[in-house]
């Protein structure tokens, strides 16, 4: 596997939170991790059941929970191991190492003169492979939505209908719910009760739409066809507009074509492409949305979601800094210039013990 590393880029989903400087700890594969990252090491450690335990009442809430859940969707729920090869593999997958970022970058340069500015300072904008069901039902919560109110309603659903995990000092992380859970008649009200607003039915008739028409295996399912036809099939569920739908495509199943178009996508088209520029449309339409869409795929080729994503980072306010300081940029481009000529490094993952 090789990956031209530069700077660490946090994992992207609403599950994980920066719990030291330079290290992330979050849920994924039904375990709780943190991982970190040196030059060309990305480092983790797994913690085991003895390592946070669930104490007291939130323990029998815990068993109670663990029971019923067991009893509704036996099919679902897998024996959890602890093997490193295991967890390297699936460390390896979440972060889809196999894919060389630095022949993208160099391919979407080459193609595209304002993609290669923007790439000198952000480098290494890698894509989440995530849980279907999770990255589904966390994308509906961002309909409206700001990042901090987002991260804080994911949480809150995990509290209320997933499996707890362990404690970590004053922190409970927990499994990220399942479909039976999220699928209950109950879950409307209470998620309305926890804040949720309109998109508490979102995602109540969504899980219940999956598992009546379609059946537990369904969104993994969809790793396997063609993006269009997977792309049409979750606008079906309530809530899964065009835009939410290629986020589930790209960020977890398998179509690095897709490209999310928002009116911050439509700005950036409009502003560095000179797209349609003219255009006095006040909203997105679906046809408007293909056109854009088609105009980035058509540009950046098979993987142009994963480079949507580059130049989306790269306009988020809180970057803007960086695109500022003149200093800064002669420095990444000589750091970065010093990276390509040594070529890409070989990308290790490892563990870290306590």
């Amino acid at each position: 596997m090789y990956l031209c590393i530069n700077t660490f880029q946090p994992p992207s989903s609403h599950s994980w939170r920066e719990t030291a400087d330079g290290h992330w700890t979050g849920v994924m594969g039904r375990r709780v991790w943190t991982l970190t990252q040196t030059d060309d090491t990305l480092w983790y450690h797994v913690y085991r059941p003895q390592d946070g335990q669930v104490e007291g009442g939130d323990r029998k809430r815990s068993e109670e929970r663990i029971e019923g859940a067991l009893k509704k969707e036996e099919e679902e729920r897998v024996a959890v191991t602890w093997d490193t090869e295991e967890e390297e593999a699936m460390l390896r997958d979440y972060f889809q190492l196999n894919v060389n970022m630095g022949d993208l970058y160099m391919k979407w340069g080459a193609a595209d003169p304002h993609f290669r500015d923007i790439a000198e300072l952000f480098k290494g904008v890698r894509m989440l492979r995530q849980d279907p069901t999770e990255c589904l039902f966390s994308i509906i919560c961002t309909s409206n939505n700001n990042i901090s109110r987002i991260h804080g309603m994911v949480e809150r659903l995990c509290g209320a209908l997933g499996t707890p995990l362990c404690q970590l000092d004053e922190t409970f992380y927990y499994d990220f719910p399942s479909l039976s859970a999220l699928a209950d008649n109950s879950v409307e009200a209470r998620l309305r009760d926890l804040g949720f607003g309109y998109r508490a039915q979102f995602l109540q008739q969504s899980a219940e739409k999956i598992l009546k028409s379609h059946g537990l295996q369904w969104l993994e399912d969809l790793r396997s066809i063609p993006y269009l036809q997977a792309h049409e099939a979750l606008r079906t569920l309530p809530g899964v507009g065009s835009k939410v739908a290629d986020c589930v495509c790209l960020m977890s199943l398998d179509k690095p074509e897709a490209v999310p178009v928002d009116t911050h996508v439509w700005q950036i088209a409009k502003r560095d492409y000179d797209y349609a520029s003219d255009n006095k449309q006040k909203s997105i339409t679906d046809k408007l949305y293909r056109k854009i869409g088609n105009f980035f795929r058509e540009l950046w080729g098979p993987y142009a979601g994963w480079a949507q994503s580059v130049l989306f980072c790269a306009d988020l306010r809180k970057f803007q800094k960086l695109k500022d300081v003149p200093h800064l940029k002669q420095e990444l481009k000589e750091e970065n210039a010093e990276e390509e000529s040594v070529a890409c490094k070989k990308a290790k993952v490892k563990k870290e013990e306590n």
